[in-house]
């Protein structure tokens, strides 16, 4: 199965998340299909912390690829700031 999730990168005790397509069965920051956002979340001040590709967002969906119970959580965030 395909799934949409948070591969972890960034230095220790400064997390940084890229928000990637991969297969179930592949590691967490192991291989994966494709980059479509990334999550910062000690971003401060006027920094993003949060963007995501949403046309890739929604042609993954389209075909079928499963959002992580965070990458949830944070595309609803991401579509209640953007309205």
């Amino acid at each position: 199965m395909v799934v949409i999730r948070l591969a972890r990168g960034g230095a220790k005790k400064r997390p940084f998340f890229n928000i990637v397509v991969t297969d179930s069965r592949n590691r967490r920051d192991g291989r994966f299909i494709e980059r479509i956002g990334f999550y910062n979340p000690v971003a401060s001040g006027g920094e993003e912390s949060v963007r995501i590709g949403q046309d890739r967002l929604t042609y993954w969906e389209g075909v079928g690829a499963q959002l992580s119970p965070t990458v949830a959580r944070l595309v609803a965030q991401a579509a209640q700031k953007a309205v």
